[in-house]
């Protein structure tokens, strides 16, 4: 029997969370219902959801420290549900770890296809290491980034990264010294189906190079008004 995904909704809305988990319960996942932070904490703790949707205005601990607590711990995928749209609020958001922002309000069908995406570029951490030594795997001098258990150990110390920071860094270590536009990268590591501006692209660089820093062999590189690369020296 295949196990149900778990969806952690909070909202306090009660009419918005009863819609939202109506269309995820049509979907075949399981879900569960909180609304307010302190709640959403437990809840976290309790249910072990697979993926949390995280409405920002809640009594209490409002929605970025809710995240900021769950990021504190866990990578749990996040999506964060707001009726602010300014672009100030959406980079706040990603800078504090969610995974991506939907404003409200919003289409029910664009909101399952977000919700799957996420999982779907979230599942592979739990691929097993395939047999024949297929394992895809990058290594410098100082840096080993494998994609296949999604682990990233800096001078033998691994270093914890949310899924799609990995993937970018992956990525671009896999070409290094190609330089890549922040479309490309947008379409490569969050596909097509994710709806969002580039500045998405620029948080993500800005968290890794908070978590590696720059080696005397290689490092993150700004090309200025064009993207990004994996700079071997």
């Amino acid at each position: 029997m295949v196990t149900k995904q778990k969806i952690l909704i909070v909202d306090d809305d009660e009419n918005i969370a009863e819609l939202i988990s109506l269309y995820l319960t049509k979907e075949c996942f399981d879900t569960m219902m909180v609304h307010d932070g302190e709640e959403a904490l437990d809840a976290f703790d309790t249910y072990s959801p697979n993926l949390i949707l995280l409405d920002l205005m809640l009594p209490g601990i409002d929605g970025y420290q809710v995240c900021r607590e769950i990021r504190a711990k866990s990578n749990t995928p996040i999506i964060m549900l707001s009726a602010k749209g300014e672009v100030f609020d959406k980079v706040l958001g990603l800078e504090l770890g969610a995974d991506d922002y939907i404003i409200k309000p919003f289409d029910s069908k664009e909101m399952v296809a977000r919700v799957k995406a996420v999982l779907r570029r979230y599942q592979p951490a739990k691929v097993d290491v395939p047999s024949g030594g297929n394992a895809k795997c990058v290594t410098y001098p100082g840096i080993t980034i494998n994609l296949t258990n999604y682990s990233v150990t800096v001078d033998g110390v691994n270093v914890d990264m949310p899924p799609k920071e990995l993937e970018l860094l992956y990525f671009l270590a896999s070409s290094p010294n190609q330089v890549f536009t922040r479309e490309q990268l947008l379409d490569q590591i969050w596909g097509y189906e994710y709806i969002g501006d580039t500045r998405t692209v620029d948080v993500h660089i800005k968290r890794l190079r908070e978590k590696i820093k720059d080696h005397e062999s290689w490092g993150l590189g700004t090309v200025w008004g064009i993207g990004y690369k994996f700079e071997v020296r």
